[in-house]
């Protein structure tokens, strides 16, 4: 369920961003361990590799084939309406049902990162979560990539919400005012920083991916046979998430007072 549904414009806070955050690692670890029980299957994401009926002009992968086709769906369902998610494609269907009125938390920006975040997934993180070729699982393999990509946008997009929360701390907006008016993305991205907070989520991350990715035996024990590196959830985090979050946030407050 939506934070934001209900919400009034003041009812953003960092207590309650960070019980959405901390859901979402949960979202995401999951889905890079629905995603490693399938080869790379590299063949769905090079383009061209299929032709669609009614999409013949479509020269695309197969993935991209089938994200732009889930998001079509859910654009009728008004996901792309609330202010927390993200389309990967363009242009999609208007929704078929009656829009949700959301608080005007975030001041208007048509920031989004998921060219960047499809990358990164693509080249880094894909190669590295499954095993080297092929098993022929492409429709499941596309359909655990969506749900991987859909909540990293999520969960990096979020930095909006993060950056105005910040922004509103009257101990340090007038530092943000000046920072923002000098266009100093540096000093910004300094205030927003908390190391001790990155520190304890990369800890946090450790501990849930190896316990949710082992198997409780019948006498309800973990076999101690993890079905994802851990390592690679870290790292996730350590060098995209956490960086094009702060992106996000930076990029955010750089047009708050526009």
């Amino acid at each position: 369920m939506n934070f934001l549904v209900g919400a009034s414009e003041n009812a953003i806070s960092l207590e309650k961003l960070r019980e959405v955050l901390i859901r979402l690692e949960d979202t995401i670890i999951f889905a890079l361990i629905e995603r490693a029980q399938f080869a790379h299957n590299e063949v769905i994401y090079k383009p061209g590799m299929y032709k669609y009926e009614g999409s013949e002009e479509f020269n695309g992968s197969f993935l991209e084939y089938f994200l732009r086709e889930s998001e079509k769906v859910h654009a009728k369902v008004r996901r792309y309406q609330s202010p927390d998610e993200y389309p990967f494609t363009h242009p999609l269907p208007d929704p078929i049902i009656p829009p949700l009125e959301y608080p005007k938390v975030l001041k208007k920006n048509d920031i989004n990162v998921n060219p960047k975040i499809l990358k990164f997934y693509l080249e880094h993180i894909v190669p590295a979560l499954c095993v080297p070729g092929t098993d022929l699982n492409y429709g499941s393999s596309a359909t655990r990539d969506v749900a991987c990509l859909q909540a990293l946008s999520q969960r990096i997009h979020y930095g909006k919400f993060v950056a105005e929360a910040k922004f509103r701390d009257p101990n340090l907006q007038s530092k943000y005012i000046e920072h923002i008016k000098s266009r100093n993305s540096e000093a910004i991205e300094e205030l927003l920083t908390n190391k001790k907070v990155e520190e304890a989520l990369l800890k946090r991350l450790r501990h849930k991916a190896l316990i949710y990715g082992q198997d409780v035996t019948d006498s309800g024990s973990l076999n101690n046979s993890p079905k994802i590196n851990i390592d690679i959830v870290v790292e996730l985090y350590e060098k995209w998430v956490i960086p094009l979050t702060k992106d996000v946030e930076v990029q955010y407050l750089l047009s708050r007072l526009d």
